[in-house]
């Protein structure tokens, strides 16, 4: 291989493919060989061999060492699925009905949204990737949102995906805000841009397991101020960890419509069960 050609593979550079036997007609294609991804996807695996991947389910290294999760981990993962309220998605028990009790009793100004697992199943694995560092959880995570509720993600035509924000105290005591680290893995599953410089937490909330749903409304009251008065997006679609109540999608929600979004959707890892 010339010096010539090794510097310009080294610089990434365009590279001209011949493919016609005619070189008067000038009928090139260039294809651009990127030397940063491959070196990219080189130290990937050498970092997995050397500090393999943790399964998100036993938290072990996970078997095969190429995979998001172990082999046999996978039916421990207990998934959502029909009936389900057609407003939040949770499993609702009565196939006769559309919604939960919950959103029959309190309108939420979400369009409709989706969870991947039942948070039961779930839960330790959540509690983890939020703190104890499992960030690498998320691209398991995604890839399941991609499997299993890439239809639903798909028909909301969605401009971008919008992680629900951390207070900055508690980002920079956790380091990363779990909901932002998941969407980044989703987008790049779905090819949806990801936008969480739109809105901020203004307001260091309460934990908010503990508290009833008038205590979590009470509690986000003023918890989120969007960064810029005209956001231009028509459709967003908010990614958390955890939907218990909808009091902090609501909140969100709250926000980006007065900044003119039109229709707004969410997901979510887990979500409880509905009646």
């Amino acid at each position: 291989m010339s010096q010539r050609l090794c510097g310009r593979i080294r610089a990434g550079k365009s590279l001209p493919i011949h493919i016609g036997k005619d070189t008067s007609m000038n009928t090139y294609l260039t294809s651009r060989i990127d030397v940063k991804a491959c070196l990219r996807a080189t130290a990937d695996t050498v970092i997995t061999l050397l500090f393999p991947r943790r399964c998100p389910v036993c938290d072990e290294p996970v078997k095969p060492w190429h995979a998001l999760v172990c082999s046999e981990c996978t039916s421990k993962l207990s998934y959502i699925e029909p009936p389900y309220c057609l407003k939040c998605g949770k499993h609702i028990g009565n196939s006769e009905k559309e919604y939960c009790a919950d959103c029959t009793a309190h309108p939420h100004l979400f369009d409709s949204g989706r969870a991947l697992f039942s948070y039961r199943s779930i839960s330790a694995s959540i509690a983890r990737f939020k703190y104890r560092g499992r960030r690498e959880y998320a691209a398991c995570y995604a890839s399941c949102m991609a499997d299993h509720l890439g239809a639903f993600i798909a028909s909301c035509k969605a401009d971008a995906l919008v992680p629900v924000p951390l207070h900055k105290s508690r980002l920079k005591k956790r380091g990363y805000n779990q909901a932002q680290v998941l969407a980044e893995e989703l987008s790049a599953c779905t090819g949806i841009p990801v936008r969480s410089d739109l809105i901020e937490r203004t307001k260091k909330t309460v934990p908010m397991k503990e508290l009833s749903a008038a205590e979590r409304q009470n509690n986000l009251k003023k918890a989120f101020k969007m960064r810029y008065n005209d956001v231009e997006l028509n459709i967003i679609i908010i990614v958390d960890d955890i939907y218990t109540t909808g009091s902090t999608i609501d909140a969100v929600c709250r926000e980006f419509k007065k900044a003119g979004v039109e229709r707004i959707y969410f997901i979510s890892l887990a979500i409880g069960s509905g009646v």
